[in-house]
C-alpha cells in the first residue's frame, strides 16, 4: 500500500473510530505550539472550553480530533489541550490555503489523539499523539504533554521544575545513556554484522548527544509515572521523531526514577515525588 493510500486509510478508520465511540479515561520540530507555549489566563465566570470531538472531511482535507471526556473537569488544563488543537488545526488549514485551485495527490490530514494518563487530585496529565500531512514522504509527528496541577491551577513546565544548570547536567547524562542503550540493543536486533551495530550507534550518538543537551527546552515533554499512594515515582521524558533519531525509530522515552530526579527537583515541586 503507497503512502497515500495508507494515509488516507489511516484517516478513515480514525474518523470512523471517533464517530462511533468516545475514549474515557485512559496511554523534532512538531507543527503545532508545545506545551510551553502559555495559554491565555482562564477568567472567573468564563466559557469552559469545548473538548468535543473533532471529525471534518473534505476533498482537500481530513481533521480528526479526540479529546479524554474527564480533562473537561479542569477548564485551564482544557483551554491548553483546545489551543494546541487549534493551532494545529490551523497550521494544517494555511497549507491547504496555499494550494489554491490547486488540489492535493491525497489529502491532507490531521489526526490528533488526547488521552488521560493520570488524575489525582494532585497531578492530572494528558498525553497528545498524532500527525500533520501536507504533502511528502510522511506526516509530520505531533507529540506533546500536559501536566497539570489543580490545587494550583497550572501547568508543570520543565523549566520551573529543575532548579539550576547542575540538575539539567544529571538529566542530559542520565537520558543520553539509556538512549545510547536502546540504541544498541536496536542495532543488536537488526541483521547488521557487529562492525555495522557498532557504527550505526556511533552515528545515532551526535544525535542523541544533540538532542539530550542540558537545556529544559529539550526536556519540555514529559509525562508522570505515578505509585500506588498518588505520588510521581518518576518522570517519563519523551523525545519525539528527529530529536533524538530517525523519523523510523519513532517516539523515544526515558524514565528517570524520583531518587535521582529530587537533588534537583525545586522545592516547590518536591511533595509531590514519591520520597525515598
Amino acid at each position: 500500500m503507497n503512502r497515500f493510500a495508507q494515509g488516507s486509510y489511516a484517516a478513515a478508520v480514525l474518523l470512523l473510530a471517533l464517530a462511533g465511540c468516545k475514549r474515557e479515561d485512559a496511554p523534532q520540530a512538531p507543527v503545532a505550539a508545545t506545551p510551553e507555549t502559555p495559554a491565555a489566563p482562564v477568567e472567573q465566570g468564563a466559557a469552559p472550553a469545548d473538548l468535543r470531538d473533532v471529525i471534518e472531511n473534505t476533498p482537500s482535507y481530513v481533521i480528526g480530533i479526540s479529546y479524554p471526556p474527564a480533562a473537561a473537569k479542569y477548564p485551564g488544563l482544557a483551554q491548553e489541550l483546545t489551543q494546541y488543537a487549534e493551532h494545529a488545526k490551523a497550521e494544517l488549514l494555511k497549507a491547504v490555503g496555499e494550494l489554491g485551485n490547486d488540489k492535493p495527490t491525497a489529502p491532507y490530514e490531521l489526526s490528533l489523539a488526547f488521552d488521560m494518563l493520570a488524575d489525582t487530585s494532585k497531578v492530572v496529565a494528558v498525553s497528545a499523539d498524532g500527525s500533520s500531512y501536507t504533502g511528502g514522504a510522511h506526516g509530520q509527528p505531533l507529540v506533546a504533554r500536559f501536566v497539570w496541577l489543580p490545587e494550583r491551577q497550572k501547568l508543570l513546565r520543565a523549566e520551573d521544575l529543575i532548579d539550576g544548570d547542575k540538575g539539567w547536567k544529571a538529566i542530559s547524562d542520565y537520558a543520553e545513556d539509556k538512549l545510547l542503550e536502546q540504541a544498541t540493543v536496536r542495532a543488536q536486533g537488526e541483521d547488521l554484522s557487529p562492525e555495522e551495530q557498532q557504527a550505526q550507534v556511533r552515528n545515532l550518538a551526535k544525535m542523541i548527544d544533540e538532542g539530550t543537551a542540558p537545556d529544559a527546552a529539550n526536556f519540555a515533554q514529559f509525562q508522570p509515572v505515578m505509585d500506588a499512594s498518588g505520588r510521581i515515582s518518576a518522570l517519563r521524558f519523551v523525545f519525539a521523531p528527529y530529536q533524538v533519531g530517525p523519523y523510523s525509530d519513532g517516539t523515544q522515552t526515558v524514565d528517570v526514577p524520583a531518587a535521582a530526579l529530587l537533588p534537583y527537583v525545586a522545592a516547590d515541586y518536591r511533595e509531590l515525588f514519591a520520597q525515598p
